[in-house]
């Protein structure tokens, strides 16, 4: 099985994606204590906004 990547969608100038992330992270007196997840998804943001994409980034927390 094959996973499509970002090369895969073609022109994404002005089109709109939602990209649906897991940012639960834990957390200690109000403070992330460890960030990796938000980490790891910054390369796929910023590749989509540099493709012409506007990016929604669809997650809830707890």
């Amino acid at each position: 099985m094959s996973f499509k990547t970002l090369d895969d969608l073609g022109d994404l100038t002005g089109k709109t994606v939602l990209v649906r992330e897991d940012l639960n992270v834990p957390m200690a007196d109000g403070a992330v204590t460890d960030d990796t997840r938000l980490r790891a998804t910054v390369a796929t943001l910023c590749e989509l906004a540099d493709k012409g994409a506007k990016v929604l980034v669809l997650a809830h927390f707890g």
